[in-house]
């Protein structure tokens, strides 16, 4: 069991996590050795509350399939231990993220001295236009 926030846990059973091969350093390991980790995490089927749910897809945005499944990819290390704690905490983090309710915007207003600004340059520019056209002769 993996504490997230309060309330929301994440049991063992829910990830799924695959081995493949790393790219980077690492000499001849990285040709013989299975150390990245590819962590797997069903958003559609988690014990999550709705919002949390619907922020989470929010905030996973390429990391997350058609069918709903997050999927995180660790390799920083050269170790399978530290790159399979390093996808846990990455998914944890995302979570912590998805659990905390935006603030919500507030519109801002034009205050009034920049729309008086803004009418007085209008009407200099309308002056200095008018003063541009020909004049007509009697």
């Amino acid at each position: 069991m993996i504490a997230v926030a309060k309330g929301i846990v994440l049991s063992e059973d829910e990830l799924e996590e695959h081995f493949v091969r790393a790219s980077g350093p690492g000499g001849q390991n990285v040709n013989k050795v299975s150390t990245a980790v590819q962590l797997r995490y069903d958003v559609k089927r988690a014990r999550l509350p709705e919002a949390v749910r619907v922020r989470l897809a929010q905030i996973g945005g390429r990391r997350l399939t058609g069918d709903g499944v997050l999927i995180i990819t660790a390799q920083r290390f050269r170790t399978r231990e530290q790159n399979r704690q390093d996808a846990r905490a990455r998914l944890v983090a995302l979570l912590r993220r998805a659990v905390e309710i935006p603030p919500r915007r507030v519109p801002t207003k034009v205050p009034p001295a920049a729309r008086r600004a803004r009418l007085a340059a209008k009407r200099h520019r309308k002056i200095a236009k008018e003063r541009r056209t020909p004049v007509t002769g009697e």
